[in-house]
């Protein structure tokens, strides 16, 4: 917490600002831009004068933290030692959005200084600049299954981790003409049905994703499409649903890369693999086709009428992975076999356990032996207010089970006094 002392005596320095803002405003004829910003801050003046804060008085930070116009702000690096490890995962994606964080916070800050809405003072209230991250954070390991530029120039100790415990090893991939891919992938869903297996199917926009899932609902094949404009509950619940079998076959877009893993999946097939692009470069292709990699008849289908770069990239990387996984299983004897993990509900970490509930609730209302000898009005409002005094000692104490049994007492006599 800022004392309050700090807020007011930073109040002459922003006055300061705010005059010299206006000026120039003024000066450039924006009259309607100086007295939005005039109102908006000495009203942000007088809270903070009265109050100690004020809303959004974080876009005040240079000032309150005492850095000179431009300094890179106070964080998590500043409070931790010098000789700590940073763990960046999925790094391939990680680290070109600590970059576009200040990219895109510069940019909206200065639309609203622009207009009148805040002082030029409040760009440096901002996520760190690349080369600052750079400086400040520690000693980083870079953690992807598809390093990209930047962590290979980086790096001075490279460690692959390829051999899985399961004795899986990279799905086969296959090259199958793009001018039959739909028919095609209708006969390879119907077979993995039969075995109970699920598919998972990327497209390039999403209305092929909706189209398809339509086609495919229209063939006897259970199907659902995910994209952006599913909410992320929602996606969660429909991973869950696939995985439970309540349909066979997931449609999307950009969204079966990073992180989706289903032991259910034993194919993933990837439509216009040849479209060159983001969605379909060698980083990409790579990701998606280790969907497949959590069951022992994982298979990746590329349908493509040539090879790109980035397919054969993928293709090779894939295939010298799974090299070096099966040679590892044959010098080990070890059995390759397929992930079993309990499909859990979303909604289970927010659930009470029930286990011990019961015996539990009992333990706690022996604690609180609140008893009335007679229904009479006199005895339950007695009771009423000692339960009271101590849900609120109990509540100061943070013990907040007993404080809640003390709670639903109070409602019970409350419906019984009502009946009296």
């Amino acid at each position: 917490m800022t004392p309050k002392e700090t807020v007011t005596n930073c109040i002459p320095e922003i006055k300061d600002e705010l005059k010299s803002r206006l000026d120039f405003l003024r000066n450039n004829n924006k009259l309607v831009e100086a007295q939005r910003l005039e109102e908006r801050t000495n009203y942000d003046i007088e809270m903070m004068r009265e109050l100690g804060y004020c809303q959004g008085i974080e876009n005040y930070s240079r000032y309150l933290s005492g850095r000179k116009p431009g300094e890179s702000p106070p964080c998590l690096f500043d409070y931790i030692p010098k000789d700590a490890i940073v763990f960046i995962d999925e790094s391939h994606v990680s680290v070109p959005q600590i970059g576009a964080m200040y990219k895109g916070d510069r940019s909206r800050k200065e639309t609203l200084v622009e207009y009148g809405f805040r002082l030029p003072s409040a760009l440096d209230n901002r996520p760190l600049k690349f080369d600052e991250w750079e400086m400040l954070a520690p000693q980083r390991i870079y953690v992807s299954a598809t390093p990209s530029r930047y962590e290979n120039e980086k790096q001075d100790n490279l460690v692959e981790l390829l051999v899985r415990p399961t004795g899986l090893t990279d799905p086969d991939v296959e090259i199958r003409p793009a001018s039959t891919q739909i028919d095609d992938v209708i006969g390879e869903c119907n077979e993995r049905v039969t075995m109970k297996e699920r598919v998972l199917i990327t497209t390039l926009t999403k209305r092929m994703a909706e189209d398809l899932t339509d086609y495919l609902n229209e063939n006897n094949i259970s199907a659902r499409y995910m994209h952006s404009d599913i909410d992320t509950v929602e996606r969660v619940e429909i991973i869950r649903d696939l995985r439970l079998g309540k349909f066979d076959v997931l449609v999307g877009i950009n969204l079966l890369r990073e992180g989706l893993d289903i032991p259910e999946v034993s194919l993933v097939a990837v439509l216009d693999a040849d479209k060159e692009g983001f969605l379909r470069s060698d980083t990409t292709l790579i990701q998606t086709i280790g969907r497949a990699a959590r069951n022992l008849r994982g298979t990746a289908i590329l349908y493509a009428d040539k090879v790109t770069g980035s397919m054969q990239r993928a293709i090779d990387e894939t295939n010298r992975r799974r090299e070096i996984q099966e040679k590892f299983n044959s010098e080990n004897n070890i059995t390759p076999k397929s992930i079993s993990t309990k499909v859990k509900d979303i909604m289970e970490g927010a659930r009470i356990i029930k286990g011990n509930t019961k015996k539990k609730k009992e333990d706690i209302e022996k604690i609180v032996p609140f008893k009335i000898l007679d229904d009479t009005v006199e005895n339950i409002t007695e009771t009423l207010q000692k339960l009271e005094d101590e849900m609120f000692d109990l509540a100061k104490k943070m013990e907040f089970e007993k404080a809640a049994v003390c709670r639903d007492k109070i409602a019970s006599l409350k419906r019984k006094l009502i009946d009296l």
